[in-house]
């Protein structure tokens, strides 16, 4: 609703579309967009970030840089184990990917897909509601290459959304839920994969808490969605 009010203060017609709609069907969100499209005519674009390959290039160019920048010690050596994307359209994981395995081959790329999404095991399972917004799909963008990912992690709601809370409060990040799911994935990848001190792991984080206001940071959303229970939710108040 916080982007609403915004969209509607700038002037913009809203027009819904049914969640729940597969991206093929004739009302999902893809298609009505495409649909208007040829209505209005010349006059109206769509940025298509799920085609746009110029997504994954900005990833590449920029992203993966100030990664690799980040990275480089004083004597010039590349200190980069593994790093951690949430897949969403793909731009990320796939501009990350391609650049980071081009400066330092042995470096792992992990994705993190919540549960419901298909983007880890395409074709191995059906597509199921979940809460965790902004990551996973119900079908594989054209821009997200899957063999930049060396391992998939599937993530919970539950376990994203807590995360992203507790990042909140003991780092003062104000992040979003996919980032929850990012980090909650990146410490199974550090346990499984036994990484110590001397290994580095770059969590992405790629969204804030903005759009979410009223979703999970609110404890009474997170209970009406089963993500908590009221004792959890008093642990989780700090006076």
């Amino acid at each position: 609703m916080l982007q609403e009010y915004v969209l509607r203060a700038l002037g913009a017609e809203i027009i819904r579309t049914r969640t729940s709609a597969n991206f093929d069907e004739i009302d999902s969100h893809l298609r009505v967009a495409e649909a208007l499209k040829q209505k209005i005519g010349k006059t109206a674009h769509i940025l298509n970030q799920y085609t746009n390959t110029y997504n994954p290039v900005e990833h590449f160019d920029h992203t993966a840089e100030e990664i690799l920048r980040g990275c480089t010690e004083a004597d010039g050596r590349l200190w980069l184990t593994a790093v951690m994307v949430s897949a969403g359209t793909g731009g990320t994981a796939t501009g990350l990917s391609r650049k980071i395995k081009m400066k330092a081959p042995g470096c792992k790329v992990f994705g993190a897909d919540p549960e419901g999404s298909i983007l880890a095991h395409p074709g191995a399972a059906d597509p199921k509601p979940y809460d965790v917004e902004g990551i996973g799909y119900d079908f594989v963008p054209t821009v997200l290459d899957l063999s930049g990912v060396d391992q998939w992690y599937k993530t919970g709601d539950r376990e994203s959304f807590l995360m992203a809370r507790r990042i909140i409060r003991e780092e003062g990040l104000l992040c979003g839920g996919s980032c929850g799911a990012a980090l909650a994935a990146a410490l199974r990848a550090a346990k499984e994969h036994q990484l110590t001190k001397k290994d580095r792991l770059v969590v992405v984080f790629p969204d804030s808490v903005r759009n979410y206001m009223t979703k999970f940071l609110a404890d009474a959303w997170m209970y009406s969605r089963g993500h908590i229970d009221f004792a959890i939710s008093h642990e989780l108040q700090k006076w």
